[in-house]
């Protein structure tokens, strides 16, 4: 029989594990953090070791920065700020957390955000609410408050594009998993918005030649273009010779083959080898395994699926998770 390795506190609006899946965060519509630790190296569950109160308003969307730079999750809230909070340790407190940042975002609201390898530093892609992208990178290693606005600019392929009232009601992120050493730093971005060249996913890779960020490959196909994208997923890669990145739109679940020989205007090839459709309505969220064998989604239907490709390429639906009734 499954058992449960914790109960989260009511009101719990989002989660995230760390990188080692030992820890978790939530936060909570109240605007508090809870933190879950294994106190017990014989049992696999969590006790919630820190809860404390960050915002005066609810917590969206927890991120968990690279281990490599401590215990440090960056936060969204529901009136759209971003900032920074990190576990520090001093000999009068012992282990608290603290805020080290809160990025600034003038009118607009910051939809989505994720952590990024930089080939000299870390780096951090926010999306805002007027279709804006900044990436921030950190200037020291130890000092996690000191960043830097390093680019700006709007999910469109051509770049002079101007629009007129953007308004976008969600945005999703995700880095190439690859660590920096293999290839360019890059990520892929998709919006839901009222501006449809915004919305198609789209994969960002930094020229370094040029110092600046430009769209290598658009994750659509013709007359999909207008989709609202409302989840992207960027899968490991353990040895394709080609990469995997699931985009979730009205339509489906869409798993694209990015290749990895840039054409001569430095573009990458695109191919769809599969329209996932199982989800009732609309995808939340989509995650890769650490392998990038297997896909787990979930949505509004309540039930978490996983997906797996044959041997033969063929992608099908391997579980479904569905919560006890």
């Amino acid at each position: 029989m499954d058992k449960s390795i914790l109960v989260l506190d009511k009101g719990t609006r989002c989660t995230a594990w760390n990188y080692s899946g030992e820890r978790l965060v939530a936060g909570l519509i109240d605007g508090s953090f809870a933190i879950y630790d294994s106190t017990d190296p014989a049992s696999s569950n969590l006790t919630c070791t820190h809860r404390f109160k960050a915002h005066n308003c609810s917590i969206v969307k927890v991120v968990w920065a690279p281990p490599e730079y401590g215990d440090a999750v960056a936060c969204i809230t529901e009136d759209g700020n971003l900032s920074l909070w990190e576990e520090v340790v001093d000999d009068t407190e012992g282990p608290h957390w603290k805020m080290c940042k809160c990025f600034d975002r003038n009118t607009s609201q910051v939809l989505d955000v994720q952590f990024g390898y930089g080939q000299t530093c870390l780096k951090l892609v926010a999306a805002y609410s007027d279709g804006q992208v900044k990436i921030h990178e950190l200037l020291d290693t130890l000092e996690l408050e000191k960043w830097q606005l390093q680019a700006e600019f709007q999910n469109v392929i051509d770049l002079v594009s101007k629009f007129g009232n953007v308004s976008c009601l969600s945005a999703s992120i995700s880095w190439n998993p690859e660590r920096i050493e293999v290839r360019q730093s890059s990520f892929v971005l998709g919006f839901n918005s009222n501006t449809p060249s915004l919305n198609s996913a789209k994969v960002w890779e930094f020229d370094l030649d040029h110092q600046r960020w430009l769209p290598v490959a658009e994750l659509s196909l013709p007359e999909d273009k207008d989709d609202q994208v409302s989840s992207v997923a960027w899968a490991p890669n353990i040895g394709r010779p080609y990469e995997l990145i699931a985009v979730a739109t009205q339509k489906g679940i869409s798993i694209w083959q990015l290749g990895s020989n840039p054409d001569h205007d430095g573009r990458l090839s695109v191919h769809r080898v599969a329209l996932l459709s199982a989800h009732d309505n609309e995808v939340w969220e989509m995650e890769w395994d650490m392998s990038g064998m297997t896909l787990a989604t979930t949505g509004s239907d309540g039930v978490v699926r996983l997906w797996q490709s044959n041997l033969n390429g063929a992608w099908h639906e391997q579980a479904v998770l569905a919560p006890p009734s």
